[in-house]
């Protein structure tokens, strides 16, 4: 028995397709594991960068080889209004959408993930792992992490504004209690 080491198995945690790296047994000839797909009456995908909808009934699909796939839940739309971290979540689904100008996009990347940085310092230790997985070359794994960097700005943003309110609650009882020993 032959253990293929450049074997993909493609699994699916969350709401990513991943591509992971397995070795077993598989006689003499290495083989890629086929990626089952559910597509449902609707649903959108892209696949190596083209757009493919369901307009027909569920289906279910096979994909025999390495592709870029994203699911319409993670794509964000350049035209969709975007906050600082959703833009490198957008720069960084461009790469591996986009191949060929992957570049290009990691470095819009890094532009937008020090200028996240500088705002966020306490985003440091993803903005790590998103430049760690960017240096390794796993996109999926890049794009989960750039997924955690859009939580932390989403709860930052959140205990900013429950602060603001707490300030204003605190601001108007000492108003309300300044105009009672007025009176």
């Amino acid at each position: 028995t032959i253990l293929c080491k450049d074997k993909f198995k493609l699994t699916k945690p969350g709401n990513f397709i991943t591509i992971a790296q397995a070795s077993y047994p598989v006689g003499r000839r290495c083989q890629r594991m086929p990626l089952k797909l559910d597509f449902k009456s609707g649903d959108k995908m892209i696949i190596n960068g083209t757009v493919i909808e369901n307009v027909g009934a569920n289906a279910k699909l096979l994909v025999h080889n390495e592709a870029s796939i994203l699911r319409e839940q993670d794509i964000i739309s350049g035209t969709e209004k975007l906050t600082p971290a959703s833009r490198v979540y957008y720069a960084l689904q461009c790469a591996y959408i986009f191949p060929l100008q992957s570049d290009q996009y990691l470095t819009e990347c890094r532009e937008l993930l020090d200028q996240y940085i500088a705002a966020a310092p306490s985003a440091q230790s993803i903005a790590d792992e998103i430049l760690t997985q960017m240096e390794t070359g796993t996109q999926y794994r890049t794009l989960k992490a750039a997924q955690k960097l859009i939580r932390h700005e989403s709860d930052t943003v959140a205990r900013f504004e429950q602060r603001m309110q707490e300030i204003d609650e605190a601001t108007s009882a000492a108003e309300q209690e300044a105009i009672s020993k007025a009176e």
